[in-house]
């Protein structure tokens, strides 16, 4: 009834709606979508508990900034226990002079998410970030060295918290 290459062309045009179809039913939009302020509302409805070193008021202020742009929230829904805990090791030692030429710091935090009207538990984590440094030969310099390293480390720290925070709430 039709010819082989016109059953060709029906089979690519056919084939070619369907692709069309599907793809139409396809949509590209950011993982964090907040079309209604729902989320970016309930981020900025969240108290932290108090820090209790600097590596963890660190981790805490950037937190704040990060869901409110730096204000506390006055009208609280939600609660975040966050306990942050740091170290610092040396690594690549130099077995000659018995030093190490360079560093790690480690910034652990722990935290639970609590709806403060009923006390109702949302997400609980542990998450960790690594800062890498290099030790210099002066002795302030180094001290600031690990310092930067610990407030990098922090600073990862609070933005993968921020994450977990962000998809818990913006369900």
């Amino acid at each position: 009834m039709f010819s082989e290459s016109r059953k060709s062309k029906m089979l690519r045009r056919t084939v070619l709606v369907m692709a069309a179809m599907l793809l139409a039913g396809c949509q590209a939009r950011p993982l964090y979508q907040d079309t209604d302020g729902h989320t970016r509302a309930s981020l900025a409805a969240i108290a932290y508990s108090p820090a209790n070193s600097r590596v963890g008021l660190e981790t805490r202020n950037r937190l704040i900034f990060l869901t409110t742009g730096g204000a506390e929230s006055s009208t609280p829904q939600y609660r975040v226990d966050l306990d942050v805990t740091a170290s610092v090791e040396g690594v690549l030692l130099d077995r000659a002079a018995d030093t190490a030429n360079a560093g790690r710091a480690v910034a652990i935090g722990t935290y639970t998410l609590t709806r403060i009207s009923d006390d109702t538990v949302l997400k609980s984590g542990r998450r960790q970030a690594v800062a890498l440094f290099d030790y210099p030969r002066q002795e302030f310099a180094k001290l600031r060295s690990v310092r930067d390293a610990e407030t990098r480390a922090a600073r990862e720290l609070a933005e993968v918290i921020y994450a977990d925070l962000t998809m818990t709430l913006g369900r």
